[in-house]
């Protein structure tokens, strides 16, 4: 089978890319599978973090594409049209994750629909931080695909209410593998600076106010003198808030942050010192922390938001927190620490999940169901 994937790759980073170049290695595996990328993914006034692109020291591995898109560029969406359309693929994959795109992939959806099969996988339809445009914007883009693949219920029901006769199936979020295994803890604590002997918590990736990061400070703010809270991953806006908030909690030294984004061979450090990650959102679909977090068997704490319950709280890998405020999240942080049973059994059923979510077992059945979507048109 001929398959294109259209979305962002190689010199592009972040999770978007890491996901899409799994797919495509795995997709390769059985198929010709070719990758067309941006040319132009945001113009930079509209990117928030540093930068879009892999830098000099970064390890990401490239991918082979063609780099056409631009999306402030209409003419772009022709030519890259144009450019998938020659090739003839019978399969073309659509990563969709911000309204933002919805104009550019949408029109080039819209015109392929009829020339092969097109699957979109649907990370949000609607955004974590809203604007009056997203849906109109998202219908747009959503009737350009014959089928969609949601990573959670939470995408599907925003599917359904935007195009309730949607044909959609629900894989969810396979497991990043290419971090590498733990080091040994001390050692990683040496490298970080921080002490040993300690709880540690970690709040990993990109911040963003949804996240909900100033929940978990002063959530931290109540915990012992046993308690370190570990925040790594690069701000997108002014982290001064946070600071302001680190500095009045009465307890600096027990707040390490390392604001910059964390390169593949840096991950594994992060990982290999927490005790537990805690994702205390305000708002979300699915997350691909929790992905790497299962990659390294640690458990969560998580609110109960979008997919949180059915990926993490319903699985038992980790804590679901009774609500979204500090002291949910301080409550839900003490009990994972008051019986040395909770992490072990949450340990134990990361495993088992660690053996379903394969990038094998993702493909099979994105395959699958292109297959029926095929067979309905």
């Amino acid at each position: 089978m001929k398959i294109a994937i259209l979305s962002c790759f190689y010199p592009y980073r972040g999770g978007i890319s890491q996901f899409n170049a799994c797919l495509y290695g795995e997709l390769g595996k059985g198929n010709v599978v070719r990758a067309f990328n941006f040319k132009r993914q945001y113009p930079d006034f509209l990117f928030p973090g540093s930068t879009q692109y892999v830098t000099a020291d970064d390890e990401a591995v490239p991918v082979e594409s063609t780099s056409l898109l631009d999306t402030a560029n209409p003419f772009s969406y022709i030519t890259t049209l144009n450019a998938i359309r020659e090739w003839k693929p019978d399969l073309l994959v659509v990563r969709y994750w911000m309204t933002y795109f919805a104009p550019s992939l949408g029109f080039i959806t819209r015109h392929m629909k009829k020339h092969c099969t097109v699957i979109s996988i649907l990370d949000n339809v609607v955004p974590h931080e809203q604007h009056f445009f997203d849906r109109p914007f998202t219908r747009y883009f959503l009737k350009g695909s014959h089928g969609y693949v949601t990573l959670c219920e939470a995408v599907s029901r925003d599917l359904v209410e935007l195009a309730p006769d949607a044909k959609y199936t629900i894989i969810q979020h396979p497991l990043y593998s290419h971090f590498g295994e733990k080091v040994e803890r001390q050692a990683a604590e040496e490298k970080l600076g921080i002490r040993s002997g300690k709880k540690n918590i970690l709040f990993f990736g990109l911040i963003r106010e949804y996240k909900g990061l100033d929940i978990l400070i002063d959530a931290f703010k109540g915990l012992g003198e046993e308690y370190q809270l570990i925040i790594a991953g690069e701000p997108y806006g002014p982290f001064t808030k946070y600071q302001e908030q680190i500095d009045r909690c009465g307890c600096p030294g027990r707040i390490h942050t390392f604001l910059h984004y964390i390169k593949d061979s840096e991950v594994k450090d992060y990982f290999s010192v927490a005790d537990v990650t805690v994702l205390p959102y305000r708002s979300a679909t699915q997350s691909g922390i929790s992905s790497i977090s299962y990659h390294f068997e640690v458990p969560m704490i998580v609110t109960d938001v979008g997919g949180m319950r059915e990926t993490i709280g319903d699985k038992g890998t980790g804590i679901l927190a009774d609500g979204c405020t500090p002291n949910s999240i301080r409550r839900a942080i003490v009990m994972y620490f008051s019986d040395p049973d909770i992490p072990e059994k949450c340990k134990a059923e990361i495993r088992k999940e660690k053996e379903r979510l394969s990038w094998d077992n993702f493909c099979r059945q994105l395959l699958d169901f292109s297959s029926q979507i095929k067979n309905t048109l």
